[in-house]
Protein backbone atom coordinates (compact mmCIF):
# COMPACT_ATOMS: atom_id res chain seq x y z
CA UNK A 1 0.00 0.00 0.00
CA UNK A 2 1.26 3.70 -0.77
CA UNK A 3 1.49 6.81 1.13
CA UNK A 4 -1.31 7.71 -1.47
CA UNK A 5 -3.35 5.12 -0.99
CA UNK A 6 -3.61 5.39 2.86
CA UNK A 7 -6.53 7.65 3.87
CA UNK A 8 -8.87 5.13 1.28
CA UNK A 9 -7.81 2.26 3.76
CA UNK A 10 -8.16 4.40 7.09
CA UNK A 11 -11.66 5.51 5.94
CA UNK A 12 -12.61 2.07 5.08
CA UNK A 13 -11.78 0.97 8.68
CA UNK A 14 -13.18 3.66 10.26
CA UNK A 15 -16.24 2.79 7.64
CA UNK A 16 -16.44 -0.75 9.49
CA UNK A 17 -17.53 0.86 12.71
CA UNK A 18 -20.29 3.37 11.58
CA UNK A 19 -21.76 -0.04 9.93
CA UNK A 20 -21.36 -1.82 13.15
CA UNK A 21 -23.39 1.01 14.96
CA UNK A 22 -26.04 0.82 12.32
CA UNK A 23 -28.44 -1.68 13.66
CA UNK A 24 -30.56 -0.72 16.91
CA UNK A 25 -30.06 -4.31 18.17
CA UNK A 26 -26.27 -3.96 18.51
CA UNK A 27 -26.48 -0.67 20.12
CA UNK A 28 -28.76 -1.92 22.61
CA UNK A 29 -25.95 -4.94 23.47
CA UNK A 30 -23.64 -2.01 23.83
CA UNK A 31 -25.45 -0.45 26.17
CA UNK A 32 -25.87 -3.67 28.40
CA UNK A 33 -22.18 -4.37 28.24
CA UNK A 34 -21.93 -0.57 29.87
CA UNK A 35 -23.12 -2.09 32.63
CA UNK A 36 -21.59 -5.23 33.06
CA UNK A 37 -19.97 -8.17 30.81
CA UNK A 38 -22.43 -10.85 29.97
CA UNK A 39 -22.89 -14.15 28.38
CA UNK A 40 -24.07 -14.74 24.75
CA UNK A 41 -27.33 -16.51 26.56
CA UNK A 42 -27.41 -13.88 29.08
CA UNK A 43 -27.66 -11.06 26.07
CA UNK A 44 -29.72 -12.79 24.28
CA UNK A 45 -32.32 -13.41 27.24
CA UNK A 46 -32.16 -9.96 27.88
CA UNK A 47 -32.97 -8.61 24.21
CA UNK A 48 -35.37 -11.65 24.02
CA UNK A 49 -33.36 -13.08 20.39
CA UNK A 50 -32.09 -16.00 19.69
CA UNK A 51 -28.68 -17.24 20.75
CA UNK A 52 -27.62 -17.78 17.09
CA UNK A 53 -29.14 -13.91 16.42
CA UNK A 54 -27.39 -12.43 19.19
CA UNK A 55 -24.07 -14.09 18.02
CA UNK A 56 -23.96 -12.73 14.67
CA UNK A 57 -24.86 -9.48 16.15
CA UNK A 58 -21.86 -9.61 18.17
CA UNK A 59 -19.30 -10.84 15.57
CA UNK A 60 -19.88 -7.86 13.66
CA UNK A 61 -19.28 -5.59 17.23
CA UNK A 62 -16.25 -7.51 17.52
CA UNK A 63 -14.88 -7.15 14.20
CA UNK A 64 -15.23 -3.85 14.92
CA UNK A 65 -13.07 -3.74 17.92
CA UNK A 66 -16.07 -2.67 20.14
CA UNK A 67 -16.52 -5.76 22.17
CA UNK A 68 -13.77 -8.14 23.43
CA UNK A 69 -15.10 -11.60 24.68
CA UNK A 70 -13.21 -14.14 27.82
CA UNK A 71 -13.52 -17.56 27.88
CA UNK A 72 -14.41 -18.90 31.31
CA UNK A 73 -14.24 -22.54 31.15
CA UNK A 74 -16.78 -23.28 28.03
CA UNK A 75 -18.49 -19.99 28.48
CA UNK A 76 -17.10 -16.76 26.90
CA UNK A 77 -18.00 -13.89 27.98
CA UNK A 78 -18.50 -10.63 25.89
CA UNK A 79 -17.60 -6.68 26.98
CA UNK A 80 -16.74 -3.29 25.85
CA UNK A 81 -13.30 -3.01 24.10
CA UNK A 82 -12.15 -0.38 26.64
CA UNK A 83 -13.13 2.92 27.12
CA UNK A 84 -12.95 4.24 23.72
CA UNK A 85 -15.66 1.85 23.12
CA UNK A 86 -17.13 3.42 26.14
CA UNK A 87 -17.35 7.36 24.97
CA UNK A 88 -17.96 6.15 21.29
CA UNK A 89 -21.56 4.56 22.63
CA UNK A 90 -22.17 7.67 24.71
CA UNK A 91 -21.18 10.33 22.65
CA UNK A 92 -23.40 8.58 19.63
CA UNK A 93 -25.92 8.80 22.30
CA UNK A 94 -26.29 12.13 23.09
CA UNK A 95 -25.71 13.58 19.75
CA UNK A 96 -29.25 11.57 18.78
CA UNK A 97 -30.41 13.46 22.17
CA UNK A 98 -29.29 16.54 20.64
CA UNK A 99 -30.23 16.79 17.24
CA UNK A 100 -32.97 14.91 16.78
CA UNK A 101 -36.27 15.97 17.40
CA UNK A 102 -38.09 12.77 17.69
CA UNK A 103 -35.90 11.53 20.41
CA UNK A 104 -36.48 15.12 22.88
CA UNK A 105 -39.99 14.46 22.23
CA UNK A 106 -40.70 11.42 23.44
CA UNK A 107 -38.37 11.89 26.01
CA UNK A 108 -40.57 14.73 27.13
CA UNK A 109 -43.54 13.14 26.59
CA UNK A 110 -42.67 10.15 29.02
CA UNK A 111 -40.00 11.17 31.43
CA UNK A 112 -41.07 14.11 34.12
CA UNK A 113 -38.07 17.41 33.70
CA UNK A 114 -39.57 17.19 37.29
CA UNK A 115 -38.39 14.21 38.49
CA UNK A 116 -35.14 14.60 37.12
CA UNK A 117 -31.69 15.56 39.15
CA UNK A 118 -30.45 19.13 39.19
CA UNK A 119 -26.97 19.91 38.86
CA UNK A 120 -25.38 17.76 41.17
CA UNK A 121 -22.74 15.21 40.02
CA UNK A 122 -19.12 13.82 40.69
CA UNK A 123 -18.10 15.10 43.89
CA UNK A 124 -20.67 17.22 45.50
CA UNK A 125 -23.33 14.34 45.31
CA UNK A 126 -20.97 11.92 47.10
CA UNK A 127 -20.08 15.00 49.57
CA UNK A 128 -24.03 14.84 50.35
CA UNK A 129 -24.59 10.92 50.50
CA UNK A 130 -21.42 10.95 53.11
CA UNK A 131 -23.13 13.93 55.17
CA UNK A 132 -26.56 11.79 54.78
CA UNK A 133 -28.35 14.46 52.98
CA UNK A 134 -28.97 12.21 50.02
CA UNK A 135 -29.89 8.64 50.03
CA UNK A 136 -28.96 7.35 47.34
CA UNK A 137 -30.08 4.32 45.44
CA UNK A 138 -28.89 2.05 42.64
CA UNK A 139 -31.93 0.50 40.75
CA UNK A 140 -30.20 -2.02 37.92
CA UNK A 141 -30.03 -5.74 38.62
CA UNK A 142 -27.79 -7.10 41.28
CA UNK A 143 -24.83 -8.33 39.05
CA UNK A 144 -24.57 -5.24 37.51
CA UNK A 145 -24.29 -3.35 40.93
CA UNK A 146 -22.00 -5.82 42.03
CA UNK A 147 -19.76 -5.14 38.86
CA UNK A 148 -19.61 -1.46 39.48
CA UNK A 149 -21.69 1.28 41.00
CA UNK A 150 -21.37 4.86 42.45
CA UNK A 151 -19.84 4.68 45.86
CA UNK A 152 -22.30 4.68 48.89
CA UNK A 153 -24.86 3.78 46.76
CA UNK A 154 -27.55 0.85 48.18
CA UNK A 155 -29.13 -2.03 46.19
CA UNK A 156 -32.41 -1.44 45.12
CA UNK A 157 -33.07 -3.09 42.12
CA UNK A 158 -36.13 -1.56 40.21
CA UNK A 159 -38.19 -5.00 40.41
CA UNK A 160 -37.85 -4.77 44.18
CA UNK A 161 -38.61 -1.65 44.65
CA UNK A 162 -42.57 -1.86 45.54
CA UNK A 163 -41.98 -4.86 48.29
CA UNK A 164 -38.50 -2.51 49.71
CA UNK A 165 -40.17 0.77 50.07
CA UNK A 166 -39.46 0.76 53.78
CA UNK A 167 -36.17 0.49 53.62
CA UNK A 168 -35.69 3.90 52.01
CA UNK A 169 -36.02 7.30 54.55
CA UNK A 170 -38.72 9.87 53.74
CA UNK A 171 -36.59 12.06 55.68
CA UNK A 172 -33.64 12.79 53.52
CA UNK A 173 -33.69 13.44 49.04
CA UNK A 174 -33.91 9.73 47.71
CA UNK A 175 -31.59 9.90 44.42
CA UNK A 176 -31.81 7.03 42.06
CA UNK A 177 -30.04 6.11 39.13
CA UNK A 178 -30.16 3.25 36.87
CA UNK A 179 -28.54 2.17 33.43
CA UNK A 180 -29.10 6.35 31.86
CA UNK A 181 -31.10 8.95 30.68
CA UNK A 182 -33.26 6.95 29.09
CA UNK A 183 -33.82 3.89 30.99
CA UNK A 184 -37.57 3.52 31.75
CA UNK A 185 -36.78 1.59 34.80
CA UNK A 186 -35.40 4.95 36.33
CA UNK A 187 -38.49 6.41 35.03
CA UNK A 188 -41.08 4.13 36.45
CA UNK A 189 -39.20 3.79 39.85
CA UNK A 190 -38.51 7.39 40.93
CA UNK A 191 -42.50 8.54 39.54
CA UNK A 192 -43.90 5.66 42.26
CA UNK A 193 -41.40 7.10 44.93
CA UNK A 194 -42.55 10.68 44.29
CA UNK A 195 -46.18 8.71 44.02
CA UNK A 196 -45.49 7.09 47.67
CA UNK A 197 -44.13 10.66 49.20
CA UNK A 198 -40.90 10.54 48.97
CA UNK A 199 -38.59 13.15 47.64
CA UNK A 200 -37.10 11.42 45.26
CA UNK A 201 -35.07 12.97 41.78
CA UNK A 202 -33.70 10.64 39.07
CA UNK A 203 -30.11 10.92 38.15
CA UNK A 204 -29.54 11.99 34.64
CA UNK A 205 -26.37 9.82 34.58
CA UNK A 206 -25.75 5.94 34.95
CA UNK A 207 -22.41 4.21 35.81
CA UNK A 208 -21.15 4.52 31.87
CA UNK A 209 -21.24 8.30 32.46
CA UNK A 210 -19.33 8.15 35.79
CA UNK A 211 -17.27 6.08 34.39
CA UNK A 212 -16.75 8.42 31.29
CA UNK A 213 -16.14 11.08 33.76
CA UNK A 214 -13.73 9.55 35.50
CA UNK A 215 -15.32 9.19 38.84
CA UNK A 216 -14.54 6.84 41.47
CA UNK A 217 -16.41 3.47 41.11
CA UNK A 218 -16.82 0.84 43.65
CA UNK A 219 -17.27 -2.38 42.83
CA UNK A 220 -17.16 -6.28 44.70
CA UNK A 221 -13.97 -8.13 44.95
Amino acid sequence: MSLEQLPEQLYQQFASVGQALSNDTRLRILNLLCQTERSVDDLADKLGQSVANTSAHLKVLKQARLVEGRKEGRRVFYGLAGEPALRLWLALRDMGMQSLPEVREAMRTHASEEALLPDLVGEELLDKVRRGEVFLVDLRPSEEFEAGRIPHARSVPSAELEKRLNELPKDREVVAYCRGPYCVAAIKSVQRLRDAGFDAHRMREGIAEWKAAGLPVEMNG
